[in-house]
């Protein structure tokens, strides 16, 4: 976790104070509901909670963890300096250390998810609000780089809002499917514990008790959490790319912003550099990074080990702290990009008339001529058009064949840039359903 990546919010969901907050509320929860049951007196119970408003100290803890090479006792032990060891002796009743663990963690991946999906929201705000202020504003599709067919800005936005729009989904069916907690003992029999303190402990803290945990909650869990995490980071990266390819100079068809002050350059003055989405570029990498690790956590020994625990208190934060940073850095980029429509029209016009060619092979097929025929009547030409630069409707003009099936208004009618907008509403319809 670099702090130059990380906003507060979400560095303070991992902080370890929040931790040692969460590990005291769940083994206060617990005490309650033992004193229920009578498995324990009511004022050891109650005098769990004196350290309600406590601020754990993390050097103590770490402290007495040196002795004990333990970090649940080592909590536990400060906890008890707290309420007074003979009122706290009945503290971890029948449980074991990974009820606490991953029952902290799912509740620290929940509330990530929770701050992740407010960025996400951002983000969708800033791509519908362009896509729809640029609906109609005509620019060049390319499929592997090269022209292709008219499309519009519009629909560069909101194809990356529907994008982003499944992403949500994802992320919260990931949020629902990681909100699980565990209090069921050593080997997850509930031998030491009655299951009625796991579904307290769980209603409490806002999740539903684990169906079996063994001694941990099943990994396969975070494995699907931190995919999805994953594929949004490639999403970012997908709506990254395509940013930085309009911001090239021989392009130049949007930007990011570029603020008074700002360098581009300590050699060239001149460079206004895509910096921002050169960093979300690298950015998604890291998030993706966690994903093969969280994989390779599912399989582990029998009832637990604890190979993944190293590993998950890196990902952890790593991951959602740096992908709610790259969410918030996305939406600043499109809420601020700069559009240069006459920038667009002139690239499409590069190849005067080129991108017209399909709907001419159309219409010549139509006309009864066959399609292999009418292919090479409207390559011939267009191969003109990309070795001298000419006009292709004044090359089809000039095509005896193509004015014999067509006519010259036929032709002519083959060049409405709105042929190539007219379905838009119908899209935007589907894609933002108001």
């Amino acid at each position: 976790m670099i702090p130059r990546y990380a906003r507060p919010d979400m560095v303070a969901v991992w902080s370890p104070e929040t931790k040692f907050k969460i590990w005291y509320e769940i083994e206060a929860h617990a005490c309650d509901a033992q004193a229920k049951l009578g498995v324990i007196p009511q004022e050891n119970a109650d005098a769990v909670w004196k350290a309600k408003d406590v601020e754990f100290d993390v050097a103590r803890i770490d402290e007495i963890e040196a002795v004990t090479k333990h970090d649940v006792i080592a909590f536990l032990t400060h906890l008890a300096e707290h309420v007074g060891s003979e009122e706290a002796r009945f503290v971890h009743q029948g449980m074991t250390s990974s009820d606490v663990l991953d029952t902290c963690f799912n509740v620290q991946l929940v509330r990530a998810s929770d701050i992740l999906l407010a960025g996400m929201d951002r983000v969708l705000a800033a791509l519908k609000t362009r896509a729809l202020e640029h609906k109609d504003i005509l620019r060049v599709g390319r499929s592997h780089g090269i022209h292709a067919e008219p499309t519009t800005m519009g629909l560069t936005f909101a194809r990356f809002y529907a994008e982003m729009d499944r992403n949500k989904t994802r992320l919260q069916q990931a949020r629902e499917e990681i909100a699980t907690g565990a209090i069921s003992g050593a080997v997850g029999t509930f031998a030491n514990i009655d299951p009625a303190v796991e579904e307290h402990v769980c209603e409490q803290l806002g999740l539903t008790p684990e169906p079996i945990s063994t001694q941990v909650i099943p990994r396969d869990r975070h494995a699907m959490f931190f995919a999805v995490l994953g594929v949004i980071a490639s999403s970012i990266e997908n709506v990254a790319i395509e940013i930085r390819h309009m911001q090239r100079t021989e392009v130049l068809e949007g930007a990011e912003f570029f603020s008074m002050g700002q360098k581009g350059s300590s050699a060239m003055p001149h460079k206004k550099n895509p910096v921002l989405t050169e960093n979300l570029t690298g950015l998604a990498r890291l998030v993706r990074m966690t994903v093969i690790p969280a994989m390779e956590n599912v399989a582990l020994w029998h009832e637990r080990d604890i190979s993944h625990s190293s590993v998950e208190r890196g990902i952890g934060p790593d991951a959602t702290v740096t992908l709610d940073f790259a969410l918030h850095r996305l939406a600043g980029v499109v809420e601020k990009m700069l559009i240069f429509p006459e920038n667009m029209l002139d690239n499409m016009n590069k190849f005067p008339g080129l991108v017209m060619s399909q709907r001419v092979l159309l219409s010549l097929t139509q006309a009864g001529v066959s399609r292999e025929d009418a292919y090479s009547m409207v390559q011939r030409n267009a191969l003109k058009v990309w070795e001298e630069r000419v006009d292709f409707q004044e090359q089809l003009l000039a095509d005896a064949d193509v004015v014999a099936a067509l006519g010259v208004d036929g032709i002519n009618e083959k060049f409405d840039m709105g042929y190539h907008t007219k379905h838009v509403d119908t899209i935007f319809a589907r894609v933002f359903k108001d």
